[in-house]
């Protein structure tokens, strides 16, 4: 990528903010253009100043980091996005892949493996974390055997997948429907849309399917 690259972070700790504003700011052909300290705020800033990259911690207050990356995918806003954690929170990482954010660190990263990040998604590359790599090819390879045997996991969206995943958990459609911000009743309308792509009907046959294939999905 040729040019300066903009840069809008968001982190709710004093310690870790920072570290990254420092980081950030010292590093030639980046510009820090700014910072939140919750998701809310990181949407804004993504929305007003439109910049090339956002990093956000997967935890932040009042809006999390996936909830504010599915505003930004369907506001369709042109950013690409790092994701930073305490923990290897595989997944996480699952539904982030499924968002479409190319970057992913341990909070423990170095300042160097930062700056790389930042580099590679933003000239449209994916970068994770070195403890993730062995996840996310067993993970890809998975996931590519299951749905060759069950075509209809192609046709889900995004946010069927999110809710499939949450069912795996075997969480019920209320605490799915809090986590994702959204009403149970539109949990249970993913969930028979769900069951009609994946070609299977019945009471409770859709926990089962997915409990039973937790890995895969």
């Amino acid at each position: 990528m040729n040019g300066e690259i903009r840069i809008v972070f968001a982190e709710d700790h004093p310690f870790f903010r920072d570290g990254l504003r420092t980081t950030l700011g010292a590093e030639d052909g980046f510009r820090l253009v700014g910072e939140a300290v919750d998701g809310a705020g990181a949407l804004a800033l993504v929305q007003s100043l439109e910049p090339e990259v956002a990093i956000l911690d997967i935890g932040l207050p009042v809006m999390n980091a996936v909830a504010v990356v599915r505003r930004i995918r369907e506001q369709r806003l042109p950013v690409e996005v790092v994701f930073l954690t305490i923990h290897d929170e595989e997944e996480v990482f699952d539904e982030a892949l499924e968002l479409g954010v190319r970057g992913y660190l341990l909070k423990d990263c170095t300042s160097s493996e930062l700056v790389r990040c930042v580099r590679a998604v933003a000239s449209g590359q994916h970068y994770t974390t070195p403890p993730m790599t062995s996840y996310l090819v067993g993970k890809m390879q998975r996931m590519q055997r299951f749905a060759e045997k069950v075509p209809g996991l192609s046709l889900l969206t995004p946010h069927e997948r999110a809710i499939l995943r949450r069912i795996a958990q075997d969480k019920t459609s209320k605490e799915i429907a809090g986590e994702m911000g959204i009403a149970p009743k539109t949990v249970d309308a993913h969930r028979t849309n769900i069951c009609s792509k994946l070609k299977i009907h019945g009471k409770h046959v859709l926990s089962r399917f997915a409990l039973r294939h937790r890995s895969d999905i």
